[in-house]
């Protein structure tokens, strides 16, 4: 009976330090390409670049940051919008702060409301950089989950990464 009981509280005790080292969830990571935003005639002469964002929701907390090169115009704001579903536009939610030039980097740590924080594991949440030439945005991308991104012009077999399918919408 002895051993018995020392064995159980052994095994107490090693369980509850491995719960007690183990985070109570895991944090979510997204990333996106900044390509160029959705352009005009008007705008497709100061409207180039290219760029990458990565992100982290760990609760309710999002943290981003990326960078980017190849602008016509240095950058003047970044920042994190709320659309109705993925691809489609919506009301800006945060400022992002951005290096002002022609290539730098974007960061950013944010305190979402829950409603906020689904719609970022949706795939609702964008980024864009907006630039002197380009003040309605010069540079965009929606956070998604990690997923491979094929060189331009590269087939990708099977059904690739169709984010409206390999999403969950919550």
């Amino acid at each position: 009976m002895k051993v018995r009981i020392l064995f159980n509280r052994n095994l107490m005790l090693a369980l509850a330090g491995m719960m007690a080292a183990a985070p109570a969830f895991a944090a979510d990571k997204f990333e996106t390409r900044l390509a160029p935003s959705p352009m005009t005639d008007g705008t497709r002469v100061n409207i180039a670049g290219e760029g990458r964002a990565a992100a982290t929701l760990d609760g309710n907390m999002l943290t981003v940051s990326g960078d980017f090169h190849g602008l016509k115009s240095n950058a003047t704001t970044a920042q994190l919008y709320f659309g109705i579903a993925i691809g489609a536009m919506g009301p800006k939610a945060f400022d992002l702060t951005v290096t002002p030039g022609r290539a730098g980097s974007i960061s950013g740590s944010f305190k979402l409301s829950a409603a906020q924080a689904a719609g970022v594991r949706s795939g609702k949440f964008y980024v864009q950089i907006n630039s002197e030439k380009a003040p309605d945005g010069n540079l965009t991308g929606w956070l998604l989950p990690p997923h491979p991104f094929p060189g331009e012009d590269v087939p990708e077999p099977g059904h690739g990464f169709l984010p409206q399918l390999d999403v969950p919408q919550h």
